[in-house]
């Protein structure tokens, strides 16, 4: 039995301690948080669409019209008109002949995931991919290869290792710590060579990348040559819920295989007509993912700046990356004193010793508040002890040895020599500490290829 006491105690001296924070009125670029107005600096609203007139009128008319809830599930009485429709806007939106709407990007994630592997199966997932992927994995059984961060060597790697047992390649797009990019054509090279199946997590850049913000898939020109497309409605699209991208026989089968799809009532009405409201806005006015691109350079260019490395994101995510936890509250907390909200991520969002404060850009910020905010960010950095300058570069280790390290928890084995034979258990040794409380972005219980 777990000693909540104890494990709190734990958690909070080791740094890792968390509350929730209280905002007041709607998500925009300014906030009252805990009763302070400050500059929101990390939240997902990146078209400023949660808030829209527009978005809100469709939510209020469809809450008189279908009511709060749907209700049931989809597959009972829950699939209204509301949400029929808004899977065929996003259908044509991403270009494939169908959609499925999902309770939440979590529920969608590790719904596909599990359907579409199965004991035996071997699944292929980055080292960075969001946790509703590798807890998908977990529901799968299916055996786990994880590659190094964007390294397709070692994704190829593992496919050879993986006797054609290799049901599916899963990827974030926009990597939702990091903002960096997936390797995209790579991938897909690799799986129609291997003919193995590919999903891929656009939630951090639908509205945000590519031809009228339809994903970083659009942007690379694949968006037909993946078998399944993973959209969110509550980021970009300012509302709640997610859906599937795909073809009839995919979405068929979904509904028949995907548990978090059967099992979860449906999206209530108002949040699916907002979605739809911010949909049309997109398409409508296109400029605003312009915007936010505009608005993400110029961020980013003052934080370079004042010295800090932004290990790679060419996105609206962009980490300062300082290292330790306790150091990364304190820049945290301080930067809110000075009315600038960006929020320090820890283990086990993050792997140990790469704690940050992970900035958000939105469209609808201006740009002398976000060079105001990097002079800020910099300032309490600086007070706090820590010298962007001088901060080494992060890079994910690959010491090409079977090895333990502690992520957190010390819960987990490494395997990166693709010059030694593989060990036995590379792709489903069990770990009987896998599982343990608040290791809740660990990889599924088995060995980890790093």
């Amino acid at each position: 039995m777990i000693e909540i006491e104890a494990r709190l105690d734990e958690l909070k001296a080791l740094g890792l301690s968390r509350r929730t924070r209280l905002v007041s009125g709607p998500q925009g670029p300014h906030v009252v948080l805990d009763g302070k107005p400050v500059v929101l600096l990390c939240s997902n609203n990146y078209l400023g669409l949660a808030d829209h007139p527009r978005v809100r009128t469709a939510a209020a008319e469809a809450a008189m019209r279908w009511g709060v809830g749907a209700g049931a599930s989809r597959l009972v009485s829950g699939t209204m008109t509301i949400h029929r429709r808004l899977e065929e806007r996003l259908a044509a939106f991403e270009g494939r002949e169908t959609a499925l709407l999902f309770g939440s990007g979590y529920l969608a994630n590790a719904g596909v995931v599990a359907a579409l592997a199965r004991p035996g199966d071997v699944v292929f997932s980055d080292a960075l991919n969001h946790a509703s992927i590798i807890d998908g994995c977990r529901l799968s059984r299916a055996e786990v290869f994880i590659y190094h961060h964007r390294d397709v060597e070692h994704l190829a790697w593992g496919i050879a290792q993986s006797e054609r047992r290799g049901a599916l390649i899963v990827t974030d797009s926009v990597f939702s710590m990091d903002g960096d990019v997936a390797p995209l054509e790579q991938i897909v090279e690799l799986a129609e060579r291997h003919q193995i199946r590919v999903v891929v997590d656009e939630a951090h850049a639908t509205g945000t990348l590519g031809p009228g913000g339809r994903g970083a898939l659009a942007e690379a020109g694949l968006e037909d040559q993946v078998d399944v497309i993973v959209g969110t409605l509550g980021k970009a699209l300012g509302s709640y819920g997610a859906y599937v991208a795909c073809d009839r026989a995919m979405s068929k089968y979904l509904v028949n295989a995907a548990r978090t799809f059967i099992f979860s009532t449906a999206l209530p009405p108002p949040a699916t007509a907002g979605a739809l409201a911010a949909l049309e806005i997109l398409e409508e006015e296109p400029r605003r993912v312009q915007k936010l691109a505009t608005n993400a350079a110029a961020l980013r260019t003052e934080l370079e700046r004042e010295g800090f490395d932004l290990q790679g994101s060419r996105t609206q995510i962009m980490p300062v990356v300082v290292g330790d936890a306790a150091l990364a509250m304190r820049i945290c907390e301080s930067a809110l004193s000075h009315g600038v909200f960006a929020q320090a991520i820890r283990p086990p969002t993050v792997p140990a010793g790469t704690s940050r404060l992970r900035l958000a850009v939105m469209a609808s910020h201006r740009a002398d508040e976000l060079a105001g905010a990097a002079r800020t960010i910099a300032q309490v950095a600086r007070a706090a002890g820590f010298e962007p300058r001088d901060a080494p570069r992060t890079i994910l280790a690959d010491t090409g040895e079977f090895t333990e390290i502690a992520a957190g928890a010390g819960h987990e084995h490494l395997w990166g020599d693709r010059d030694e034979a593989m060990p036995a258990g590379l792709f489903d040794a069990e770990s009987e500490d896998a599982t343990r409380p608040f290791d809740y972005e660990a990889p599924a219980p088995v060995a980890r290829a790093a």
